[in-house]
């Protein structure tokens, strides 16, 4: 889309020789504008504005070269300043015309419909500016259908975000109630295993207890009916010992026996 610029014609007068060469000089930047040569333009209307500072013609023919080569900012600048020195409602008209078109070029839509309304008071019958106030409009209608939707994909990534953030979640948790089951698992496998390593440990500590017992038990009954050869020899002395001290008793009493029998005999006589 082109947003018509509106140009202000030449004027056919006779002029002083200054205001002449002003004339020329816009006149020779008009040719070039119309040729595309807009860069070339641009240096025409300066060269105007050197000859006659306040021309309003090549001030704002220069802005209109200036939109041309995109250079929307030193543009806008050039159409505002005209504007403010302007009182001319014609004039004014056609100046915030081109300040919309500059400003809807800079995708500033809401000041571009605000600066054609002005254009509108102040020139009401043009249907060129009617037109773009409606083109704005109707971007500006898109812009927020347009924001809108994005606002929409944004919630809905930021939604989709979130629920993939909670199934992340939720398989996280999963996976660390798996893995907690399963520690569960061998934990209680491993107390499982350690209580009956425990029973086998204590039933075979009963098992040798009870061996130890019995063997206790046996071991006195072992040497009650069995005695080493030293404590035999030593037996065998000590019966041997009494033997002989009894034998020897026998003998001292038969001889006292004796005696006793040979003095009765003695006496008898």
């Amino acid at each position: 889309m082109r947003y018509t610029l509106v140009i202000i014609g030449l004027l056919v007068w006779i002029l002083p020789a200054a205001a002449q060469q002003e004339r020329k000089l816009i006149r020779e930047g008009n040719k070039l504008y119309e040729g595309q040569g807009f860069e070339k333009a641009e240096v025409e209307y300066r060269k105007a504005l050197d000859k006659k500072a306040d021309s309003f013609e090549a001030a704002f023919n220069l802005g209109d070269a200036l939109y041309k080569q995109e250079k929307y900012d030193e543009a806008l600048r050039q159409f505002a300043a005209l504007a403010e020195k302007t009182t001319d409602k014609e004039r004014l008209g056609q100046l915030y015309h081109n300040i919309g078109n500059t400003l809807l070029s800079m995708q500033k839509t809401d000041e571009s419909i605000e600066a054609y309304k002005e254009s509108l008071r102040n020139r009401p019958s043009s249907e060129e500016t009617k037109y773009n106030l409606e083109f704005a409009r109707q971007r500006k209608q898109q812009e927020q259908q347009n924001q809108n939707q994005d606002n929409k994909d944004n919630k809905d990534n930021k939604d989709n975000q979130n629920q993939d953030k909670q199934n992340q979640n939720q398989d996280k948790n999963q996976d660390q109630n798996k893995d907690n089951k399963e520690q569960d698992k061998q934990d209680q496998n491993k107390q499982d295993q350690d209580k009956q390593n425990n029973q086998d440990q204590d039933k075979n500590q009963q098992n040798q207890d009870k061996q130890e017992r019995d063997k206790g038990q046996q071991q006195p009954q072992e040497q009650q009916g069995k005695i080493s050869k030293e404590d035999a020899q030593r037996l065998l002395e000590a019966l041997q010992n009494d033997e002989k001290k009894v034998q020897e008793k026998v003998r001292k009493e038969k001889v006292q026996q004796q005696k006793a029998k040979k003095q009765k005999i003695e006496k008898d006589w």
